[in-house]
């Protein structure tokens, strides 16, 4: 995808594939690394919703980083801190497992909304959109 691609917006107040992606791996990172697993996380949630970017290999090193840690993290996790609960930011008490639940069903209504962004950018291009069998 072009640079312009990952930007396009479908209406002024759209989120961009690109900024999709970052929102995705911004909200992985709180979520697994930091409210599940206690690691100290730096996210600037705001800024994920302004984020331009010149190249999908931006965002996938970001993922193969994240990714790694994310492993990494889980890995160390019990079962007993799987059941624990902690404090979330905007969820209140959840247990690991429900974090873990709120990280998948969130990915995948941005997948949802991805898929739809992509598209929009198709159609709007002249394209067809590709025809998805699920």
């Amino acid at each position: 995808m072009s640079e312009d691609d990952l930007n396009w917006r479908p209406i002024k107040t759209a989120n961009s594939l690109f900024v999709l992606a970052t929102h995705i791996l911004g909200t992985t990172e709180e979520n697994v690394l930091g409210v599940l697993c206690g690691q100290p996380v730096q996210r600037q949630r705001e800024a994920e919703f302004a984020a331009v970017g010149t190249s999908a290999d931006t965002v996938r090193s970001k993922w193969s980083d994240l990714r790694s840690r994310v492993e990494e993290a889980l890995g160390h996790l019990t079962p007993e801190e799987l059941d624990r609960k902690r404090e979330h930011p905007r969820r209140g008490q959840l247990t690991g497992r429900e974090v873990l639940i709120v990280v998948a069903r969130h990915a995948a209504e941005h997948m949802g909304h991805a898929e739809l962004t992509r598209d929009l950018l198709l159609m709007n291009q002249g394209k067809t959109p590709p025809r998805r069998k699920y």
